[in-house]
């Protein structure tokens, strides 16, 4: 095996999404533990451009060092720092971090990176057309719809809503994370607005029927499905605030379920994710019944990663300890 000290990883931290906060957590969190595993790091912020900060502690601050912005991509992927690196890891999220468009410019660039392709980041962030695919391969997932700005009828929206499934139902927009623009309609009398609430993040939405239950998540790393998670948010769903505030939310692993849902959350898991062609590591998110019914809600090829995400959280349940995982991660991409 290459040893750590001879290996030169580019590491992607904050990027121009609605993300861009929680990118900086992740790159955090992985800027450490690559130092501690040996490896050299050069730290590369894609929404800055060709000029980037030369104090690394810049790059994770919560004031920008510069304007930020998505045209500045191409520049940064260009810049002769790359030229000596080994490998990228992607610590970006959202827009323009986990839906193909930073994986593109790197295999033009011909520097391999940790995680998924394009193609399979492009299809996980449009979350109608991987709902799709998940079921094609047997996933259960929740029934819904997607609905374009200005080509699909608000009333006739609601409508189908009411007659496929109705409330509460969930309105989210189709291509974003974190749950931002996510509405839960416990009423019809919410729709209209939760539906121009999601159309401020993206031109289309996604319509669900709302699942009761509990939360759950299962991480995938290497191509294997690892102990699944159960989150308990003090709210009604896994929203913001639930995520990044500490206390907001509590998590059991392994799952307090059965072993048959354990098994099958799993084994769903994995189906999700070899039916969109993802590779190196992923998580997959689920909602399940009080019967153990569950289904796929989406999957995240890039999850967080800082200490405390979830990701982490089921590969300790497995005694891989968080630099063991931000190294086999980096090591997938070689």
């Amino acid at each position: 095996m290459t040893d750590a000290r001879d290996i030169t990883v580019a590491l992607f931290v904050g990027g121009a999404s609605s993300e861009r906060p929680v990118s900086k957590m992740t790159g955090r969190g992985v800027y450490a533990a690559l130092l501690e595993a040996g490896y050299r790091v050069t730290l590369i912020d894609p929404a800055y451009g060709a000029t980037q900060p030369a104090d690394p502690d810049a790059f994770f601050a919560e004031e920008d060092f510069a304007p930020i912005d998505k045209r500045r991509y191409l520049a940064a992927v260009s810049l002769p720092a790359l030229d000596d690196a080994d490998v990228a890891f992607i610590g970006l999220h959202g827009a323009y971090g986990e839906d193909g468009a930073i994986q593109a410019a790197l295999e033009l660039r011909g520097l391999p990176y940790a995680g998924s392709g394009v193609l399979a980041c492009a299809l996980s962030m449009d979350k109608a057309r991987s709902k799709i695919l998940f079921q094609n391969r047997g996933v259960p997932a929740p029934e819904g719809f997607s609905v374009r700005r200005h080509a699909d009828e608000p009333l006739e929206t609601l409508e189908r809503v009411k007659k496929d499934f109705g409330f509460p139902a969930v309105v989210k927009p189709n291509a974003e994370g974190s749950t931002f623009g996510l509405t839960l309609c416990k009423e019809e009398s919410q729709f209209f607005e939760a539906l121009a609430h999601a159309f401020d993040y993206c031109d289309v939405a996604l319509v669900e029927e709302f699942i009761p239950g509990r939360e759950l998540t299962v991480g995938v790393l290497d191509g294997a499905a690892l102990t699944p998670l159960e989150i308990i948010p003090k709210h009604e769903i896994y929203d913001y605030e639930c995520k990044y505030v500490k206390g907001m939310s509590e998590y059991v692993v392994p799952a307090p379920v059965s072993e048959r849902a354990l098994a099958n959350l799993r084994r769903h898991a994995l189906l999700a994710y070899h039916s969109i062609g993802c590779r190196g590591y992923a998580r997959v998110d689920f909602r399940m019944r009080e019967d153990e019914r569950h289904y796929c809600l989406e999957l995240n090829p890039l999850p967080g990663l800082t200490e405390t995400s979830l990701l982490p959280k089921m590969a300790a349940a497995e005694n891989v300890s968080y630099v063991e995982l931000i190294d086999r991660i980096t090591r997938s991409a070689l």
